[in-house]
């Protein structure tokens, strides 16, 4: 088994506010290449996606409410090659925009897989509040426009995310058409750490390993950016997870404890020096991803009180992208959910480091309740207490 999967192949292309669908076409007829190549080197390619600039943050609200019949023509096309599509953030500047609420529910009720965000802060402006607000909104919203809250696995509020970013939903684009690659290599990770013996630095057991892995990963990559005229921005060396590849079990192999215990802020350090030190391209977060509901053993950790989404927040500090899919209660309050977004932003502005909140509201759920999802993706989980 190939110890590592390609999660995702991101095209980047710019749209004008035409949404134009034969550009969308062409980076969707890239992406069945890039997948063809990489499986023929072995490797196993679970989707391709298609990002874009925040052409729909520069639209006025009418001018928005007509692009939902292009956006829809879009999601077709994308979901008949077996891609998905990104729009990239919708309010990027500090203001309040309640006309997003409804228009956000509109767009998933109407696709089939269109991701997208909000920028709660950047670079340039820092702390945004007004979005944070309007954000906190758009959630609760989501969480009663599709069944069992899935409509929120398509939306996060993301804080100082740079183009280029290949994970979902924060991605978007920017300059000339491009691609970049995210990962699936939790297993990179516990392998190393299993097999450590004494005296081994773990950072360099860690980095030895996915220069291993990453190189030849890189190789075809370049090989694929000469041949398509395309420029490649790089790995996100983020060790995504998966049902069958979990990174608390990672995590677990270097402490000897239960995810959560003393001793899991430095390993997740740890794992983040090493992602943050291999010798490829790297692009997005680049960092440790905990995402409760894709990752069996967090979540079973989680329903064991061993963490809570104060203590994800603080693990993020020293590595990852933030809070994904953290299940909360489906009553959560939009003040609640609010303040937790501006704790993130202030978090990502402070240390100036890209992280991102993708919280999953269980409707009908109060904490410590039991959610199940009948979904490949999504583990069930313990409803966690936000506050």
């Amino acid at each position: 088994m190939n110890p590592v999967r390609v999660r995702t192949i991101t095209a980047g292309v710019e749209l004008s506010p035409a949404l134009e669908l034969d550009r969308v076409e062409a980076a969707v007829a890239f992406l069945t290449r890039a997948r063809r190549a990489f499986e023929s080197a072995g490797y196993e390619v679970q989707t391709v996606r298609v990002a874009v600039n925040p052409v729909i943050a520069s639209l006025t609200p009418a001018a928005r409410d007509q692009a939902l019949d292009q956006l829809r023509r879009i999601d077709e096309l994308v979901a008949s090659q077996g891609a998905i599509f990104n729009i990239g953030p919708i309010l990027t500047e500090d203001r309040s925009d309640d006309s997003l609420v409804e228009w956000s529910q509109a767009l998933v009720k109407g696709t089939q897989s269109i991701s997208f965000s909000t920028a709660i802060a950047t670079p340039e402006g820092g702390v945004l509040p007004k979005v944070a607000a309007t954000t906190a909104k758009i959630m609760i919203a989501l969480a009663n426009a599709l069944a069992d809250g899935m409509a929120n696995f398509r939306f996060a509020a993301a804080a100082n995310i740079p183009p280029g970013t290949p994970f979902f939903p924060v991605a978007w684009h920017q300059g000339p058409a491009s691609f970049a690659l995210g990962l699936e290599g939790a297993s990179v990770v516990e392998r190393a750490f299993a097999s450590m013996r004494t005296g081994d630095d773990p950072t360099e057991k860690l980095r030895s390993a996915l220069n291993e892995v990453l190189t030849p990963v890189e190789r075809l990559a370049n090989e694929l950016a000469q041949r398509e005229r395309r420029q490649y921005l790089g790995i996100d060396t983020s060790p995504a997870p998966a049902k069958d590849r979990s990174i608390a079990a990672a995590i677990e192999a270097l402490t000897r404890t239960p995810f959560g215990s003393a001793g899991t802020l430095e390993a997740c350090s740890i794992v983040t020096a090493a992602l943050k030190s291999v010798s490829v391209r790297t692009c997005g977060y680049s960092g440790l991803m905990l995402p409760v509901l894709e990752d069996p053993l967090l979540a079973q950790r989680a329903g064991e009180n061993r963490y809570s989404i104060r203590d994800v927040l603080l693990y993020s500090s020293v590595c990852g992208t933030g809070l994904d899919v953290v299940p909360i209660p489906g009553n959560t309050s939009p003040d609640s959910i609010d303040g937790l977004l501006r704790d993130v932003a202030s978090l990502a502005t402070r240390l100036r480091k890209p992280l991102s909140a993708r919280l999953f509201l269980v409707p009908g759920k109060k904490a410590g309740d039991l959610a199940r999802f009948d979904d490949p993706v999504l583990t069930d989980s313990v409803v966690m207490k936000l506050d």
